[in-house]
């Protein structure tokens, strides 16, 4: 357990002492405070039934960083490893490779948290400014972030997979946007298609994050979507396990 302790503070000081995870940090916050302000900014021309933590979570301004973020967090994580050589040195270190490819993918995904860390401040200050709760329920609030969490286990795992399929961070970049994308775009069929079946449509909002996302952000927490991500972030883990293996002894 000391060893994988030792392991996982190398990858978040990683992190930490990257300037770019700083950049990324910097516009990241940009980003949603410009949405979180859009958002408000919207709900004040007029009555509506959307709460500011839908109106947060459920718009273009918060998926199109919300995808970009991961290739810039996760295209480092082996790629960089591999191209100078360093990955070597670790991979001959007395640790079990499950170790080294939980720690890469933790690391990443503790980064990932610091993040959206501030957002919660967004909220806070809306209801001691205006005196009125964001949400109408705690259960949008826990609801919203546990997405959160889960979209991000999953697009961490995917990109830490295509790191470790490549040695060049910007072709591990590429690969992860196309693969996240290409998850996003198959959860929104449902709204390009213009009649599809029921079943059609109940197969396609199953993998859907915008519509998950929608029931997370009003507190209608299903556990189908819990089994879907946890299950495919395992599954990818275990993909990356193997991709490692194959490589370092191939190396």
């Amino acid at each position: 357990m000391r060893t994988f302790i030792t392991l996982l503070g190398r990858e978040v000081k990683s992190f930490l002492y990257s300037p770019i995870a700083y950049v990324v940090l910097f516009f990241f916050l940009i980003a949603t405070g410009f949405n979180f302000y859009s958002g408000v900014s919207f709900l004040n021309q007029g009555p509506s039934e959307v709460t500011v933590v839908e109106a947060a979570f459920n718009t273009v301004l918060f998926w199109f960083p919300f995808v970009l973020i991961f290739p810039l967090i996760t295209m480092r994580t082996y790629a960089d490893e591999f191209r100078m050589g360093t990955i070597e040195t670790l991979a001959t270190a007395p640790i079990s490779d499950s170790q080294i490819v939980l720690s890469k993918f933790l690391g990443a995904f503790i980064f990932y948290i610091l993040l959206w860390a501030p957002s919660f401040l967004y909220f806070t200050a809306f209801e001691q400014i205006t005196g009125k709760a964001a949400a109408v329920a705690a259960g949008a609030y826990g609801g919203s972030y546990l997405l959160l969490l889960l979209l991000g286990a999953f697009y961490v795992a995917l990109g830490c997979l295509a790191s470790a399929l490549t040695n060049e961070q910007i072709n591990a970049a590429v690969m992860t946007f196309v693969a996240i994308f290409g998850f996003f775009v198959t959860g929104l069929l449902g709204f390009i298609l213009n009649s599809p079946s029921q079943a059609v449509r109940d197969l396609i909002s199953y993998f859907s994050a915008v519509e998950h996302m929608a029931d997370f952000s009003r507190g209608l927490i299903d556990s189908r979507p819990l089994v879907w991500y946890i299950s495919m972030t395992s599954f990818i883990l275990f993909l990356n396990l193997q991709v490692f293996q194959y490589r370092k002894w191939k190396a």
